[in-house]
């Protein structure tokens, strides 16, 4: 496998679009069957590695085996285009943060599972001033950023803490891939980026960085996403993907020559090294646990979070259209359900996750 530069990795696992074409949806069946070889796919990012280690290492065929099934894991180096796929009914599951699974296949129509909750944003994403020292110096300023993306949501929730609204600066769409740059010039005095792109602007001189996503803990989420009649009619499918993922957690978690070689694999093939990746997990909350991802899960504050993820959606389009209100597509949690219940489009099911808890899988 060849690793795309980091940088252009990160601009298509964070470019979030509502914008489909209806007509790759008209072949897709009302009705999921019964049946033994599935797909996945999953796109670089650090959260995500453990599945190219998982089907490289024969940990994923070995569930798979395990349960009677084949599993295909493929890596698609664009990661909207691996969510349309999978929104097209090419894939049975796909990794994506919580934000494009409610703005591509659920805006889509698709009836989609997070059946593993993996990790949260937890400082990999912030906001930087140049010469200023408060978030609240930013009213005014012109902040370059990937537009409608997590760092889009991320400023918007910044700039809600502080009391303000995207109304009081002025949003410049900006590439990852020329946000350094821009940066460098004296006529960008704001950015909003992620790591590793973060880390290197915050190092330049007279930069400040004012807010990240340690600050809304828990509402940048990664996910694997599965289509819910294909699991619900194949429950061996979703116990095998999630045996499979905590034997990778616990592998790559563990502080021995085993669980460093896992870290090496992961971090190599995301294009940088062990200190690299070992870097971005930092500031990543890996939920290394099935219990620590299932207490997430049940919480009531991952309702709070998909009403603020609906609502900035709504507001900037990502509904699609049709879209009346922020609740126009049922999400349903286990404390409860944001929009419309009879409209669910995007499920939060900690069941699998909990049987891994149990060691019942």
């Amino acid at each position: 496998m060849t690793a795309r530069p980091t940088s252009i990795i990160r601009t298509t696992k964070r470019f979030a679009t509502g914008l489909l074409l209806l007509s790759v949806l008209t072949g897709i069946s009302s009705a999921a069957q019964a049946k033994d070889e599935f797909k996945i796919c999953w796109s670089i990012y650090v959260g995500w590695m453990p599945w190219d280690y998982g089907a490289q290492q024969g940990i994923v065929k070995k569930w798979a085996d395990k349960y009677d099934i084949s599993i295909d894991v493929v890596q698609i180096n664009d990661y909207v285009e691996s969510i349309n796929q999978y929104t097209a009914g090419q894939y049975d599951g796909c990794t994506m943060t919580n934000m494009d699974a409610l703005t591509i296949p659920a805006a889509g129509g698709i009836d989609s599972t997070a059946l593993i909750v993996g990790d949260f944003s937890n400082g990999n994403d912030g906001v930087v001033l140049k010469g200023k020292k408060s978030l609240k110096d930013i009213k005014g300023q012109s902040v370059n950023l990937v537009e409608l993306s997590v760092s889009h949501y991320l400023l918007a929730r910044g700039l809600e803490s502080v009391g303000m609204a995207e109304k009081d600066v002025r949003v410049v769409n900006t590439s990852d891939a020329d946000i350094v740059a821009a940066y460098s010039t004296d006529d960008v005095t704001s950015v909003v980026t992620w790591n590793p792109l973060l880390g290197e602007i915050v190092g330049m001189p007279n930069s400040t960085k004012v807010f990240d996503s340690s600050e809304i803990p828990g509402e940048i989420i990664d996910l694997l996403v599965v289509n819910s009649k294909t699991l619900k009619a194949n429950p061996n499918f979703g116990k095998a993907l999630t045996g499979a993922w905590y034997e990778i957690m616990s592998s790559m978690s563990a502080d021995d020559k085993p669980g460093t070689a896992a870290r090496t694999f992961m971090g190599k093939a995301s294009g940088t090294d062990l200190a690299g990746y070992e870097a971005q997990l930092d500031s990543t909350k890996m939920f290394y646990s099935a219990q620590e991802a299932v207490d997430f899960t049940l919480s009531k504050t991952l309702l709070t979070t998909m009403q603020y993820i609906a609502e900035f959606s709504f507001d900037h389009g990502l509904l699609g259209d049709g879209a009346p209100d922020a609740g126009f597509i049922g999400i349903e949690t286990p404390s409860g359900v944001f929009g419309d219940s009879n409209n669910i489009k995007l499920r939060f099911d900690p069941s699998y996750m909990k049987m891994a808890a149990d060691g019942a899988l």
